[in-house]
């Protein structure tokens, strides 16, 4: 049944389906409407908000690429290639090589969002390298999916961290709010849970027949790739090539590099946030690779998995300039708060912050503008102030199955496009859509 579903999905997602870019333009026009028939801006003022908010993505664009090409240098280092590529041979059947895929990616993402996109998508395309009776899609699919379901859950999700962070914009309303009430709640252990287990199940029953099987071939020239450079035939080195391939000067930085990462965790404990796990990733790709030559060759080869990231994100911050600017993300979350009373409060908060997510694909600044209108709704309503974070964050991540900005990595990556994927994506969009509904509604209510 889920595969027959999934191949309708598929079906009209290669019919339909325009590049990704397309969708962010798409989304742009109708945001734009929106902002002018809701709030009744002028065509000139939404485009003036458009504009205001085009390059309030370069920070965490700059983030995102370096996340892909440090990861992806990181990884093909020869040890971490060695274990990657040991672990990938151990699947044997197209079962088997989902399950530790989808494991192999949640860990990841349990660790950091970031780590789970580049890890999982990196595995997959090994173990789709090593068996060829697997799909390549649906390997890709599943390990963005086990990243996704696993998040509600991850040590680096952004609202739960920024309430547990002394100084917090809501601090003076809402304290401090303890990990224990959020990321280890029985709700968001739920979520992340029974949804990763549920989406492991459906890519199973998802998976493509023996004939309907497309395997990894070498032809993208945009896919990353772990195998190892043709040797060039050497020459004496001169100073030039000693200071390329000087492991001195190499595990000097790296040496500097180790003792601010420490400093860093001794002040603030296990906080992965995105420059300090790309300084990581970094410094310890240098340390790996042993040459700065043999980093910079393993960040060229990941470049071109980064174009997607450097086109289209600009035009998402462009939307959420337009949402914010017009009042659009205040008109929706208050609407959904007007019609809720303390039961079913939770769900609607849920609800609000997965359509918002698609026109506001940024949790850091989703939280920010509807983060303290469902804090305020929950505190009028006499319910926890963590109910409103837990929802707003789970809505947040559930809809990244509909909307591809966070896709992107992986499809720079294995060179895919999303129609490719987008089909199984949007079966697991359901199916983490109802559990989501159920751990939010009914579990506070028990506990």
């Amino acid at each position: 049944m889920l595969r027959s579903i999934s191949q309708r999905f598929k079906v009209g997602v290669e019919k339909y389906l325009p590049n990704a870019f397309i969708f962010a333009l798409l989304l742009t026009l109708i945001v734009m409407l929106m902002g002018m028939l809701m709030t009744g801006e002028s065509l000139f003022g939404m485009v003036e908000h458009w504009y205001s908010g085009f390059w309030s993505f370069l920070a965490f664009t700059t983030q995102m690429i370096l996340i892909i090409i440090t990861g992806y240098a990181l990884v093909k280092a020869p040890l971490v290639q060695k274990w990657v590529q040991k672990g990938a041979r151990v699947p044997k059947t197209q079962k088997s090589a989902i399950i530790i895929t989808m494991l192999v990616a949640a860990v990841g993402g349990y660790l950091s969002w970031g780590l789970g996109f580049v890890l999982g998508t990196l595995f997959a395309m090994e173990v789709a390298r090593n068996l060829q009776s697997s799909d390549f899609r649906i390997l890709i699919a599943a390990a963005y999916t086990a990243t996704i379901a696993i998040l509600p859950i991850s040590i680096t999700i952004t609202a739960p961290l920024l309430v547990n962070t002394p100084e917090h914009s809501l601090e003076e309303q809402i304290g401090l709010v303890p990990l224990t009430e959020t990321i280890f709640s029985p709700t968001m252990l739920f979520v992340a849970l029974a949804g990763l287990v549920a989406v492991i199940f459906a890519y199973i029953k998802m998976m493509p027949k023996e004939n309907e099987v497309i395997p990894f071939h070498e032809t993208n020239e945009t896919a990353a790739t772990l195998e190892a450079p043709a040797m060039a035939i050497e020459e004496p080195p001169n100073i030039a090539d000693r200071l390329d391939n000087s492991k001195l000067l190499n595990y000097l930085i790296v040496l500097l590099g180790a003792v601010w990462l420490f400093m860093y965790f001794s002040k603030n404990g296990f906080n992965l946030e995105l420059n300090i796990l790309n300084f990581g990733f970094i410094i310890l790709g240098l340390a790996l690779h042993g040459s700065p030559k043999s980093y910079i060759s393993a960040i060229t080869d990941a470049m071109p998995s980064a174009g997607g990231i450097a086109l289209q994100f600009p035009f998402y911050a462009g939307i959420m300039g337009m949402m914010i600017g017009s009042g659009l993300i205040a008109i929706i979350s208050s609407g959904i708060v007007a019609i809720s009373n303390e039961f079913t409060f939770p769900f609607f908060s849920f609800l609000s912050a997965s359509i918002v997510n698609i026109f506001v694909p940024s949790a850091g600044g989703q939280w920010q503008i509807q983060g303290p209108i469902m804090v305020e709704a929950a505190q009028q309503m006499g319910l926890p102030v963590a109910i409103a974070i837990n929802t707003v964050t789970i809505g947040d991540i559930v809809t990244n199955l509909l909307q591809p900005f966070f896709v992107l990595p992986a499809l720079g990556l294995s060179g895919l496009s999303l129609k490719d994927i987008w089909g199984y994506c949007l079966v697991s969009l359901i199916i983490l859509f109802i559990i989501a509904t159920i751990g939010v509604t009914f579990i506070p209510m028990i506990l």
